[in-house]
C-alpha cells in the first residue's frame, strides 16, 4: 500500500478534529489539575494569581474576565485569597466604583514559586511532542481558534442552517 492510500485513511473531519482535540486537552488539564490541587490551591486561584503576576494589578472586571469567572464567583475568590494574604483590593483614586486588585508581597513570592514548579509539570506533561511539533501545533492551534472565534461573531446558527439545508431565509424567520 502506498503513503497516500495510507494518508488519506487518516479521517481529518471537523468532529473528528474536535473530538482528539477535546481528548488531548482532557488529558493535559488533568496534569494541570493534579498539579495545582498539590500546590494546595483550586484552578480559579492559580488562575488570578499567576495573571497578577504577569499582568500586573487589574480591576475585578479584567481579572474577571482573564480568568472567565462570573461576578459572584469572583467576589468569593477574591475573598478567600484576601483572607490568605495573598491579594488586596482597593477603590481606584479616580473612580471608586472600579476596585483594584493586586497581589501582595505574600501572594507574589508564593505565586512566583508556584508558577515555576507549573511550568516543569507542564513541560512533563507535553514531553513527548518535540519543539518543532509544539511551534507547528501553537500556530495551528491560534489559526482555528481564530477561524473559529470569527464565525461564531459573523454568523447566527440559523443563517448557517438555512443556508447547508439549501433555502434562504425568509424574513419572517
Amino acid at each position: 500500500m502506498n503513503t497516500a492510500k495510507r494518508k488519506s485513511k487518516t479521517d481529518t473531519s471537523g468532529i473528528h478534529l474536535w473530538l482528539v482535540l477535546w481528548k488531548a486537552f482532557r488529558s493535559v488539564e488533568a496534569h494541570a489539575h493534579r498539579h495545582i490541587a498539590a500546590l494546595d490551591m483550586c484552578l480559579s486561584d492559580f488562575g488570578m494569581l499567576e495573571a497578577l503576576l504577569h499582568k500586573g494589578p487589574l480591576t475585578v472586571k479584567e481579572l474577571s474576565a482573564k480568568v472567565m469567572l462570573t461576578s459572584g464567583s469572583m467576589t468569593v475568590a477574591l475573598d478567600r485569597l484576601g483572607r490568605r494574604g495573598l491579594v488586596e483590593r482597593e477603590e481606584d483614586a479616580v473612580d471608586r466604583r472600579i476596585r483594584m486588585v493586586r497581589l501582595t508581597e505574600g501572594g507574589k513570592k508564593l505565586i512566583r514559586g508556584a508558577f515555576e514548579d507549573h511550568k516543569q509539570a507542564m513541560e512533563e506533561a507535553v514531553a513527548d511532542v518535540v519543539q518543532a511539533d509544539r511551534e507547528a501545533l501553537i500556530l495551528s492551534l491560534r489559526r482555528l481558534g481564530m477561524g473559529a472565534e470569527r464565525r461564531l461573531s459573523g454568523e447566527s446558527a440559523s443563517k448557517s442552517v438555512a443556508e447547508k439545508s439549501g433555502r434562504k431565509r425568509s424574513t419572517e424567520e
